[in-house]
């Protein structure tokens, strides 16, 4: 099984919005782990996309994930996200499009909820011939037991399980560079 390829990978974050985040089972641990993904994919310069599940009704991407965004200078022209009506990202024309564009095949997926929009995104991903990561511990629903139904559904259908911390050093793959001493720090 290959390692995450930084100059094949994208981050996609899906659907980390404001009005679901409070009904999420763990999402006081959820926000940082993404935010740890956001920075090990700006550490390495890969590109990082960001969807939204029907934002009139479940309002924009969260404060904390837009302030990291943000913070690692990937707001204005590179960081808008993608509206979508549907629940997996494979079925949204404007997803597929962004990633098509983006020339890369491997996804590494990670947001809420697990049992849903990721699902089916990573699965229809999947179907269109991407490799795609889940970063498991950057995954939830509102109910844990759906978390655990959802990541036995996406390794049936052949998704890769990492972690946070696993994606961001195969990201890097090597110590002594200015970017592995600040994902250290990143991590600790």
């Amino acid at each position: 099984m290959p390692l995450i390829d930084r100059n094949e990978a994208v981050l996609v974050v899906v659907d980390v919005q404001e009005k679901l985040l409070p009904h999420i089972d763990g999402a006081a641990s959820l926000l940082p782990a993404i935010s740890r993904l956001i920075e090990a994919f700006t550490l390495v310069e890969a590109p990082i996309v960001v969807t939204e599940q029907y934002r009139k009704g479940l309002g924009p991407t969260d404060p904390s994930i837009v302030a990291t965004l943000g913070r690692l200078g990937r707001l204005g022209r590179s960081f808008a996200p993608i509206e979508k009506m549907t629940f997996g990202g494979g079925a949204a024309p404007s997803f597929v499009s962004a990633l098509e564009a983006l020339g890369r095949r491997e996804v590494v997926l990670c947001g809420i909820e697990a049992h849903v929009c990721v699902l089916q995104t990573a699965v229809q991903l999947r179907d269109l011939g991407y490799t795609v990561f889940l970063a498991v511990d950057a995954v939830s629903s509102r109910r844990p037991r759906d978390v655990e139904i959802a990541l036995r559904r996406m390794e049936q259908s052949g998704v890769r399980f990492t972690s946070v911390e696993m994606a961001g050093f195969e990201l890097l793959r090597a110590a002594g560079t200015d970017a592995f001493r600040a994902w250290s720090r990143i991590i600790r």
